[in-house]
């Protein structure tokens, strides 16, 4: 198996989250592929670091992604994060959307890490890790 099913696995879990009702309101509509340079809103949504490993079987090529999204916020408290995250959660676990290249065989959620950073802890960042099960046609 080869990372080819990558871009279609990132292209399809973006727009899982981009057309989620409620992601897209306690979001603002700010869901990043890649943060933009410049000012970005006080609470928001990015995709993040993905791992890949071979998962070919006799039945053919695959490849199990660990990949992880993150909401930032800069709201007081961990709450409007938290309710973000879990937002996200809903709106990608179990999710079987079709991908342009292969298929997606199952996503599920995995684990979080809630942490301050920025200055004086500021920030909320929570990374939100799924693990998707791909197949490639």
């Amino acid at each position: 198996m080869s990372y080819g099913v990558s871009a279609a696995l990132q292209a399809a879990v973006f727009k899982q989250i981009s057309e989620d009702t409620q992601v897209d309101a306690l979001s603002g509509g700010a869901i990043y592929d890649a943060v933009p340079v410049g000012s970005v809103p006080q609470t928001y949504v990015t995709l993040g670091p993905e791992e890949v490993r071979e998962a070919s079987d006799r039945s053919g090529g695959g490849a199990v992604h660990r990949f992880s999204v993150t909401v930032v916020s800069e709201a007081a408290g961990f709450g409007a994060a938290k309710t973000l995250a879990g937002a996200v959660c809903d709106a990608l676990e179990g999710a079987t959307p079709s991908l342009d290249r292969g298929r997606l065989v199952g996503l599920w959620f995995e684990r979080a890490s809630a942490r301050r950073t920025g200055t004086g802890g500021a920030i909320r960042q929570i990374d939100l890790r799924f693990r998707a099960r791909v197949e490639d046609d």
